[in-house]
């Protein structure tokens, strides 16, 4: 009996590498790093069946399973795997795991996607829990539509990697139905240690989003959401603020902001009205399992219900951070109910696929809640002291560039040296599907005089053909460039020891614009910069090439476009707003102005980026003497004068 007692530990031990190999393949217990399979499992045809004459389109089912497998020394938090997808899958369903970007399923996942772990965020490793592949691994289920592979061909993706940081992934390998990549540790990537074992180091990004924990009780807690605009040359405007609820929990109070919906129907009809028997669901606010949240308008935000909490009730705006810290942030408080089996006070779980947008703003990807050190606030009593929160989970949010947005401004260009503005491209904010024979969307936009620049669009037609009337017009003329918003940059001057630019926004919409901001992107004469007259230009600090403009106390208000003195007659009358900029070449010796280097080769106008012509104004060899350029700069200073003091007496 003794020689049973012992041996079947031993016979437990001996197998055990045969047991972790056999989670994946073989080729597991070569790798000391990360060992990632992703192995195609089965499929079958989907309706319709095109297959016989447009086998491309063809639907497929597939069924994959993803393993990741921990075999380094250390544990591995916050584990996130790239699976370059590459028939055009639409994913349905992945157990274990969420979409790093917040997308939900089913959704394309056609150009590759990032899976990261949900609920079990880390995998330990074999020497913290004696070889305990379920710690240790992570396997994802994968249930898809793909197009094009029938069988017996096998549709599996271009690449698996590792997508944490601080590992080096070899090129994946593929045979039969199998993929697969051991990633190492990089030796020359520093340290991310903290204090708490479990605790992650906080990251950057364009955009962050803090879910505080202040409070908690066995059955609800008390979060806030903190947004912050890390971005010096963007904006969100009406953000709106949505998550996926993954354990069933509900929003019964919030302040500093509102769900879009009030609706507890899925409560009362659902397991939380079940649970909950005795709780008054008239009073709760929202039991959807993907609230979508809004700012509260500033009236809100001394009211002692729904306000009072810092940075919060602003209209959905967060501004640059180089424009007003104060304003780059927006707050809000929310009392999260939970189900079992999370009736403790220790367990919380953040939700997850968050996405935030807003109105003419950038588009962002947002990755999962990252466990971070506990955030800390204000004494509420007014102590010295600090309070730190419960728990802490930032979630880090990118402008994506995939994001492909038509724009909402655009800029002309043009010169001293030439009579003619380079205008807005044809089509720059885009055009209709099907302009039909009204104008021409692939037509160049034709040059136009200055004057031209004052009016709208549909105004210019005879401007535009009596000054290109030398030329062959084209039949139909170019279509407008439909923009909002138009920027013309001008090259004022150009003399031995330095140049001057004007800039003239246009506002040609509708709205006020309030708080508007721009940045002009230089990329040789950056370095030259001393100062803007109408605006207050600064270099961004981070960014060594962009000037950071806006309007100074009492001119950072575009107005409106409004009709004309006598609109029987006169057009529209666009917003606008106009500064000189002055530039020396003590600091950018060789910059040769009028052949581009005087040009912006990017323009940002509240955090949109503006189309840009595709030309510039030509004739660019003639210099202006220094008397003429003093003579232009203080007629332009004169002329900015007299626009200034003719706002005021509107105002």
């Amino acid at each position: 009996m003794a020689t049973l007692l012992i041996f079947p530990p031993l016979i437990l031990l001996i197998s055990l590498p045969v047991s972790i190999s056999q989670t994946s393949s073989n080729n597991a217990r070569d790798c000391n790093g990360i060992f990632i399979t992703y192995i195609y499992d089965s499929g079958f045809p989907l309706p319709p069946n095109v297959s016989a004459y447009d086998p491309n389109n063809q639907a497929y089912n597939f069924r994959s399973n993803l393993t990741i497998l921990n075999n380094s020394p250390d544990e591995l938090k916050s584990w996130r795997v790239f699976v370059g997808f590459q028939h055009r899958e639409l994913l349905v369903s992945a157990s274990h795991a969420v979409l790093a970007d917040g997308t939900i399923l089913p959704g394309d996942a056609g150009n590759g996607t990032v899976f990261a772990g949900f609920p079990n965020t880390d995998l330990k490793s074999a020497i913290q829990t004696a070889g305990d592949v379920n710690q240790m691994q992570a396997r994802i289920e994968l249930v898809g539509t793909q197009y094009g592979v029938a069988s017996p061909a096998v549709p599996l993706p271009s690449s698996i990697s590792l997508a944490n940081d601080g590992f080096l992934c070899p090129p994946s390998t593929s045979q039969g139905d199998l993929t697969q990549v051991c990633c190492l540790k990089d030796s020359s990537a520093k340290s991310n240690t903290t204090t708490y074992e479990e605790i992650q180091p906080r990251q950057e990004g364009d955009l962050t989003i803090m879910f505080d924990v202040t409070s908690s009780s066995e059955s609800n807690y008390w979060a806030q959401v903190t947004i912050s605009n890390n971005n010096h040359t963007s904006r969100l405007a009406n953000w709106q603020l949505s998550w996926e609820w993954m354990r069933d929990e509900f929003i019964y109070s919030m302040k500093g902001a509102y769900p879009t919906v009030v609706d507890t129907g899925d409560c009362i009809f659902g397991k939380q009205g079940e649970y909950y028997k005795g709780m008054d669901f008239s009073k709760a606010l929202n039991c959807e399992k993907r609230p979508t949240i809004i700012d509260l308008p500033l009236e809100k935000t001394n009211d002692t219900t729904l306000g009072m909490v810092p940075f919060c009730c602003r209209n959905g705006t967060i501004l640059p951070p180089f424009m007003d810290a104060s304003k780059s942030k927006s707050a809000f408080e929310l009392q999260v109910y939970k189900m079992s089996p999370d009736l403790n006070i220790s367990a919380i779980h953040p939700p997850q696929n968050w996405k935030i947008n807003g109105t003419n703003s950038p588009g962002y990807v947002c990755g999962p809640p990252v466990r971070v050190s506990p955030s800390l606030f204000p004494n509420p009593a007014g102590l010295s002291s600090d309070t730190a929160a419960v728990a802490s989970w930032q979630v880090i949010c990118n402008i994506s560039s995939s994001t492909l947005k038509k724009p909402k401004c655009c800029v002309s260009f043009s010169a001293f040296f030439n009579d003619s503005v380079v205008p807005c491209n044809t089509c720059a904010c885009g055009c209709n599907a099907s302009p039909g024979n009204m104008c021409s969307a692939t037509e160049p936009a034709l040059l136009l005089p200055s004057k031209a620049l004052l009016v709208p669009f549909d105004n210019r037609t005879e401007m535009a053909k009596d000054f290109n009337r030398r030329r062959d017009l084209p039949n139909p003329l170019p279509c407008g460039d439909n923009c909002g918003v138009s920027i013309n940059w001008h090259l004022l001057s150009d003399f031995t020891g330095g140049w001057t630019a004007r800039i003239t926004l246009f506002n040609w919409d509708d709205t006020d614009i309030v708080d508007w901001f721009g940045a002009i992107q230089l990329d040789k004469a950056i370095q030259g910069f001393e100062k803007g007259y109408s605006f207050n230009g600064t270099i961004i600090p981070d960014a060594n090439n962009t000037i950071f403009i806006q309007g100074f106390s009492g001119l950072n208000y575009l107005v409106a476009e409004r009709r004309g003195d006598n609109p029987r007659k006169d057009p529209p009358v666009p917003g606008t707003q106009q500064s000189v900029l002055s530039f020396t070449k003590k600091t950018t010796p060789g910059i040769n102005v009028g052949a581009g280097d005087g040009f912006p080769s990017k323009v940002y106008f509240n955090g949109e980026e503006c189309s840009l012509p595709v030309i510039l104004p030509s004739g660019s060899t003639r210099r202006v003497p220094l008397a003429s350029s003093a003579f232009s700069i203080l007629l332009t200073m004169l002329v900015l004068m007299v626009l200034q003091l003719s706002l005021w007496l509107e105002i």
